[in-house]
């Protein structure tokens, strides 16, 4: 099974930016798709973002869609998410995992049901 580490979060204003960055190490990094989830304090884990192993099968969560971007390094096994034209309602703590849908318009899930530490991601009004 992959291990997942989290990082590149931090306290930013409106409008600004952030990259957060997913190192993997162990399990087949290069033949997983990726995806990006967040659960912001009292509200259930929601997907943000997903990227196939290939790199080329990308799917956003809509309130994402135009501003964050997930992309991956695969000689790096990490997995990277550009966030820009950061909101408030962004503030989160932000989870990677490896992902599975059962068909294409399936949710996508975690498809080890586990999660790293995950990094906090704040941003200021």
């Amino acid at each position: 099974q992959v291990q997942l580490v989290e990082s590149g979060g931090g306290l930013v204003q409106a409008g600004g930016s952030l990259r957060l960055s997913c190192a993997a190490s162990g399990g087949t990094f290069s033949r997983s798709a990726m995806g990006w989830f967040r659960q912001a304090p009292g509200k259930e884990r929601e997907f943000v973002a997903a990227i196939g192993w290939g790199g080329r099968n990308i799917d956003y969560a809509d309130f994402v869609k135009g501003r964050f971007t997930i992309s991956r390094d695969n000689a790096k096994s990490t997995v990277y998410l550009q966030m820009n034209g950061l909101k408030p309602e962004d503030t989160a703590v932000y989870y990677c995992a490896v992902v599975f849908r059962a068909t294409m318009s399936s949710p996508w899930e975690s498809t080890f049901g586990s999660w790293g530490q995950g990094t906090q991601v704040t941003v200021s009004s």
